[in-house]
This record gives structure tokens, C-alpha cells and sequence, in this order.
């Protein structure tokens, strides 16, 4: 007897979006199941922020289809849309913490503004999230630009879990950090979505990232998926793209808008 087929959490269809004559998306089709890590890569202007973008809601598809738990998400009403952003986190690229909050402020800036909560209660959920990602309690009563690099990035990885949700974006998670920091971050973006059974959706450009948090990866290219797959098929993908990407070849398919001296 065959097992049921699995409902995918998040499912586009045929999405497109174009800013003028520049066409952006170009019918991006793409399932990421329940408890799935996705990682889409691809180089600059590839399209991968505005994908993003328009899965949380923040930009409307010209045409397609953006489903969230079956639920078509493209005309929903602000209500609805609250609803449904509900079940996300966000990890923002350059971690965008409130430069005037203390640390636990920022990381229980969801838990106060959005469900009400109180502020001691709060703050006991920011402490043990901050604790999540190997920082003490005593880091939450620290301003942002008393932290370093690495450890603004677990704090926003702390923010981005201090409402436990469903659903959890990327977006270049290791963006200016230095090799070994950055695997420490991927290490606990690992542990993080698998200790709340989330589903993951990341962008990046870093292949070790990619390769560390990802189950899949898709890479977007001119605005197409032109590839996905699990993340150990990668290496023989039998891509001509793909293979230059994932090896930083300067020669090959992709070319860069460089002017030659």
C-alpha cells in the first residue's frame, strides 16, 4: 500500500514578477515539505531576494500561485495576512537589530508587540532563547553595538525563534563573517530548525552554508529555477551552471557584467 502523499508546507506555481521590462521571476515552481530546509542559491540579481520577498507577502507575484499549508496566500486580506505571518521568522541579512533596545529587548520585540505579552514574561522567553544560541544571560542586558559580528547574528537568530514558528527565512545567513563564525552560525541554524521541527527557507550565495543547512537546494538563474535537488546531488548535476557556481569558475555560462581593461 502506498504512504500518503505529504502536503507540502510552502508550494509555488508559475510565479512571476517583473519590474518594468525586466523580468525578475519567470514561472518559479517549488514544494518545500513539512520540517524541509530549501536553500536557493544563485549570484547577484538572480532573483533570490525578490522570491523571498514574495513568499512573506511583502511583494505581490504578477501571476502565480503562493500557497502556505494549502492555503492560497496571494489575495489574502491584512487579516489574513497577519495569520499567516504569524507562522514566520525571519533571519534578515544583516541581522537589523534595534540599535536603542538592549539585546533581550530585541529578541522579545515579537513576543511584546505582536502577541502582547508581558515584558517579564518576555524577557524570560529572550533569555532562554539567547541561551539557545550560546549566549548568557547576561548578553541580554548588552546594546547591539556592544556585540560583535558573530554574536549580533545569534541574537538575531535568537529573535528569529522567540516566537517558536513554523516557518523560518534566511536571508545570506553568513554574509560578513569569517569562516569559522559563519559555521558556527550555520551549525546553530541547524539545531534551531530542528529543535522546533521548522521548515527552512534560505538565500545564499555561500556554498558551505548551503551544504550545511539545506536538505534541497535550488539554484535560480536569469530568473528561472534552472536546478534543485538534494543537496548531496549537487556535485553532479549535470549542470552547466550549476557546476560553475558551486565552484566559483569565472569561466563558463554565467557571465558577469565586467568590462574587460
Amino acid at each position: 500500500m502506498a504512504s500518503p502523499q505529504i502536503a507540502p508546507k510552502i508550494s509555488l506555481s508559475g510565479v512571476t514578477k517583473a519590474f518594468g521590462p525586466k523580468k525578475v521571476l519567470q514561472g518559479i515552481d517549488l514544494d518545500v515539505g513539512p520540517g524541509e530546509s530549501m536553500v536557493v542559491i544563485g549570484g547577484s540579481g538572480s532573483g533570490k531576494s525578490v522570491l523571498l520577498k514574495c513568499i512573506l507577502g511583502l511583494m505581490q507575484p504578477d501571476r502565480g500561485s503562493i500557497k502556505v499549508d494549502g492555503e492560497e496566500t496571494c489575495d489574502l486580506t491584512d487579516r489574513g495576512r497577519a495569520r499567516v505571518m504569524r507562522k514566520f521568522g525571519m533571519l534578515f541579512q544583516g541581522g537589523a537589530l534595534f540599535d536603542s533596545l538592549r539585546v533581550w529587548e530585541n529578541v522579545a520585540f515579537g513576543p511584546i508587540q505582536s502577541d502582547g505579552m508581558a515584558p517579564d514574561q518576555a524577557r524570560e522567553i529572550a533569555i532562554a532563547k539567547l541561551g539557545a544560541v550560546g549566549l548568557g544571560p547576561e548578553i541580554g542586558e548588552l546594546f547591539p553595538s556592544e556585540l560583535s559580528g558573530g554574536m549580533q547574528k545569534r541574537v538575531a537568530l535568537a529573535r528569529a525563534i522567540a516566537r517558536e514558528p513554523e516557518i523560518i527565512f534566511f536571508d545570506e545567513p553568513t554574509t560578513g563573517l569569517d569562516p569559522i563564525m559563519a559555521d558556527v552560525i550555520n551549525e546553530l541554524i541547524v539545531k534551531c530548525v530542528s529543535d522546533l521541527g521548522a521548515t527552512a527557507v534560505s538565500i545564499t550565495h555561500d556554498m558551505a552554508s548551503a551544504r550545511k543547512i539545506g536538505h534541497r537546494i535550488g539554484m535560480l538563474y536569469e530568473g528561472k529555477l534552472i536546478w534543485q535537488g538534494p543537496v548531496g546531488d549537487i556535485d553532479r548535476s549535470n549542470n552547466a551552471h550549476v557546476d560553475q557556481f558551486i565552484h566559483g569558475r569565472a569561466e563558463g555560462p554565467i557571465r558577469m557584467q565586467v568590462r574587460k581593461l
